[in-house]
């Protein structure tokens, strides 16, 4: 079991400089029908790493478990929607990285919050994750994408569980690893956008 943990993450290292940010503002990367939705949240470091971050940071604080991923998944979808339907979301791509550095740090603590602060924080960064996605969503298969990245994020989420129970809960220091890396590239990225 441990080899095998220590390949995956080795594996995963090295797939990293492959992936770029997901919101490219690229006209070639807009979304159309369900397989761009499903491909799309592996796409991008950014979507990846909160993804993932959810999930195990759901796995070592978060009770009930499915709390914050479920949070993340429905509003993730209503942000969609509002970009797909034109609202014009303010700070999304600073809110992004914000979310990438505020889930990292409490993945990093390991650090549980009450369930109000916990369905507010991850639901109110998922929206941001959405209207990024959304306003690329465009075409008679937004529906379809929109679908596909919402069963990509779940599958993320549980993803990250599953990681959270087999690997990062036996080995405390995974954890603060894995949070520092997710936080160190939401403040990249904000420092980026400076």
């Amino acid at each position: 079991m441990k080899n095998k943990a220590n390949s995956m993450a080795l594996a995963a290292l090295f797939l990293l400089p492959a992936l770029a940010s997901a919101h490219t503002d690229d006209a070639a990367h807009g979304h159309s029908g369900l397989l761009a939705g499903l491909l799309h949240p592996f796409t991008g470091l950014d979507h990846l790493a909160a993804m993932l971050a959810v999930g195990v940071w759901s796995a070592l604080a978060v009770r009930p478990v499915w709390l914050a991923p479920a949070a993340f998944v429905a509003l993730l979808a209503v942000g969609a929607v509002a970009g797909f339907v034109g609202v014009a979301v303010p700070g999304v791509e600073p809110m992004i990285a914000a979310s990438l550095l505020v889930l990292g740090l409490l993945l990093a603590q390991r650090r549980p919050l009450p369930l109000a602060l916990t369905t507010m924080l991850v639901g109110g960064f998922a929206f941001f994750h959405g209207a990024a996605h959304g306003s690329e969503l465009g075409g008679a298969g937004q529906w379809l994408a929109l679908a596909g990245m919402v069963c990509s994020t779940a599958l993320l989420h549980g993803t990250g569980i599953v990681l959270g129970h087999a690997v990062v809960a036996r080995h405390r220091w995974w954890a603060a690893v894995a949070g520092m890396s997710t936080a160190l590239l939401g403040a990249v990225l904000l420092v980026r956008m400076a």
